[in-house]
């Protein structure tokens, strides 16, 4: 069974900062970093780290080679991503206290057509796996042609946008999202988790409901078939692609035919990998404290990001 990612490629730009900035405020940084990024790349890494076989599409502008070289040296299929004249998209996040928060500019994520979605789902059929998030154009017409083809789907509704409420979401198989994006769905105002869940099931009777509840782990939900895991009690240093990290193991998991429930025991764990989150904490100089044979640092490789260069320390560029 073959996994594409048709996913978005961003270049993070990470500032830590004492506190997210306010309305009319200026603030300055403690640090500065820029990564490999975009929820499309952070999870076709992890799918690739989990064992399966992906492949990742999307577009990329003229400054796009890293986003290649890094996907090959992971294991991922990146043969057909398309290099075009735009941007390549691009992000800022701002990191305080171990949480983030973030601003996406689309760039080559947003002039993806539907001719190139054709093209590329033609080398895919019946049983193989579509993963999508909602940081690339045209995932209507994505999902509507890969059900042709008989794919099955797995949606990473993120960001929520207008637009989404409209897309062919009955055709989803799997939604892997968390509460505020399953609110949304479920367009429902309640918090408590039980209630989401329960208007996403009522939503989407078809699909099997992946619902992450942050430090309360994950609720699955699939046909009358309810089960729950608890995440592990550690102190969160970075929790951007903390999302991605778990999409991509939970889906290589389900491809790979195992149960529900050793899908979540398998992808859980997984986020023990973003522990030494940004690459330059943790060392005596402010940089990487273990560079691997593959050029890559120890915490680079268990995070899924690959680090450009920072403020803080050495880094190492591709």
């Amino acid at each position: 069974m073959k996994i594409l990612n048709l996913g978005s490629l961003n270049f993070d730009k990470v500032y830590d900062v004492p506190h997210f900035v306010a309305v009319g405020e200026t603030i300055l940084s403690d640090g500065y970093a820029e990564f490999l990024g975009g929820k499309g790349l952070n999870q076709t890494l992890a799918l690739a780290r989990a064992g399966a076989e992906v492949y990742h599409a999307g577009a990329i502008g003229p400054d796009g080679a890293p986003f290649l070289e890094c996907l090959t040296q992971s294991g991922a299929n990146a043969g057909w991503i398309q290099k075009i004249d735009a941007v390549s998209g691009h992000a800022i996040i701002q990191n305080a206290a171990g949480q983030n928060c973030i601003i996406v500019c689309g760039g080559a994520n947003q002039c993806i057509s539907r001719a190139y979605i054709k093209q590329v789902l033609g080398n895919f059929g019946s049983g193989d796996i579509l993963l999508l998030q909602n940081e690339i154009s045209n995932v209507s017409f994505a999902m509507e042609e890969a059900r042709r083809r008989g794919m099955q789907i797995a949606f990473n509704a993120s960001p929520i946008t207008r637009e989404l409420m409209e897309y062919p979401l009955e055709l989803v198989d799997y939604f892997i999202i968390n509460e505020v994006e399953g609110r949304a769905l479920a367009g429902v105002a309640s918090e408590e988790y039980d209630r989401i869940l329960e208007g996403l099931a009522e939503q989407f009777p078809n699909a099997a409901i992946v619902l992450t509840v942050g430090e309360k782990g994950v609720l699955y939900y699939n046909h009358g078939k309810r089960l729950s895991h608890g995440i592990y009690a550690v102190k969160a240093v970075d929790t951007t692609a903390a999302g991605d990290t778990f999409t991509g193991y939970f889906v290589a998991c389900m491809a790979a035919g195992r149960p529900e429930e050793e899908c979540l025991d398998l992808a859980l764990p997984s986020l023990l990998r973003l522990l030494p989150g940004r690459p330059y904490k943790g060392s005596a100089d402010g940089g990487h404290s273990e560079i691997c044979e593959h050029g890559l640092c120890h915490c680079c490789q268990q995070t899924g990001r690959v680090y450009l260069n920072s403020n803080m320390g050495r880094g190492h560029s591709f």
